[in-house]
């Protein structure tokens, strides 16, 4: 509790002078003003992170948290629980989406047990598990508070040791089957959508498995009555240990200045579920693309934010952070390297900005 609430607590505003001075920059660069949208703005957040005008990326990572959701016994996913432990174990063979990508980017990743429902053995495998899944939340809170507080620290611990070994932007993935429910239930907590805004068919479902599981959502809601204005309230009532990771990644990445990419669904989730803890984390996240599942969007827009990608991605793992990892380098590079009006011999007065 005492990690939790200084990181909370510390989280600083982004520095509005560095970033001033790399939008005044930005503007002065050989081109019409404004005219790399997207790459202009993420070159300036950088600024404003780190407190820094020019921004090299040499080591990046994707943190996947690991866990099973009691949820699974109401059959809302039509994949078996097993596939958590299989799939957790595929990363270390190198097989998996977010394995392939992430080498293409030149990316790395770490992956915690936060919460597996069985044991999966690799030395490179972070053990932090806080017990073998939550609780089934159809029959009360998914997990304890002290819990939900244990699992946002297990992330704030994993962004602390990777600021460490140098590493100057994050991404958040996660593994466990019957992750989109709980996602689905923390947004219909903190929004007040109904289920049939906020749920979708994640892996797979028919019509008929899809109506059970929005009908299983509604009634997790029901009895668990989780308070709105109390985000771990709501984290641990309705949420996921690996998503109460994710939030820690998020509190941890804003406390220690270090840019972080939202995933999909389950990282929007828990993206906003530390927005509501406290809302100067948003100013350090970069949402990488739009995901399939309707409550994604609800998200977005209480957010304010807008992803940079929509390539009708819904896998999850972290997979949409190498391909924004991409993104975020080549802004940062056009700050560091693209020459001004006056390096170029061009007469700028007569550019019109029309932003």
């Amino acid at each position: 509790m005492k990690m939790f609430e200084q990181v909370v607590n510390g989280i600083q505003p982004l520095d509005d002078v560095s970033k001033k001075k790399a939008q005044q920059r930005l503007d002065g660069l050989v081109k019409p003003i404004g005219s790399l949208g997207r790459l202009e703005d993420i070159a300036a957040q950088l600024a404003g992170i780190t407190g820094k005008l020019y921004n090299e990326i040499h080591k990046k990572v994707t943190i996947v948290m690991a866990a099973d959701n009691g949820i699974y016994e109401e059959q809302v996913s039509p994949a078996p629980q097993e596939v958590t432990v299989l799939q957790t174990g595929n990363f270390f063979k190198g097989i998996t989406g977010i394995n392939v990508l992430s080498k293409h980017a030149g990316a790395d990743i770490r992956v915690v047990d936060i919460g597996i429902k069985g044991q999966v053995n690799h030395p490179q495998l972070i053990q932090r598990k806080i017990r073998q899944g939550t609780s089934n939340m159809v029959k009360g809170p998914a997990m304890t508070r002290e819990e939900a507080i244990e699992g946002i620290e297990v992330g704030i611990e994993m962004v602390e040791q990777l600021v460490n070994e140098g590493y100057e932007l994050l991404g958040t993935g996660e593994m466990g089957i019957g992750n989109t429910s709980s996602s689905s239930a923390i947004i219909s907590a903190f929004t007040g959508c109904s289920v049939d805004e906020s749920v979708g068919k994640g892996a797979g479902l028919t019509e008929a498995q899809y109506a059970h599981k929005k009908g299983v959502i509604k009634q997790v809601l029901e009895i668990n009555q989780p308070t709105p204005d109390d985000p771990l309230d709501v984290l641990a009532k309705v949420g996921g240990f690996d998503i109460a990771g994710m939030v820690g990644c998020f509190l941890g990445s804003a406390y220690y200045r270090v840019p972080i990419v939202i995933d999909g669904f389950i990282s929007m989730a828990a993206a906003l579920t530390a927005y509501k803890i406290n809302p100067l984390v948003k100013g350090y996240m970069i949402p990488s693309h739009c995901s399939a599942e309707p409550g994604f969007q609800i998200a977005v827009d209480l957010l304010g934010i807008e992803p940079m990608l929509n390539l009708n991605m819904r896998l999850g793992e972290g997979s949409g952070c190498p391909l924004a990892f991409q993104l975020i380098e080549a802004a940062a590079k056009i700050i560091c390297d693209m020459g001004t009006f006056t390096e170029g011999n061009i007469d700028d007065s007569d550019y019109v900005d029309i932003r």
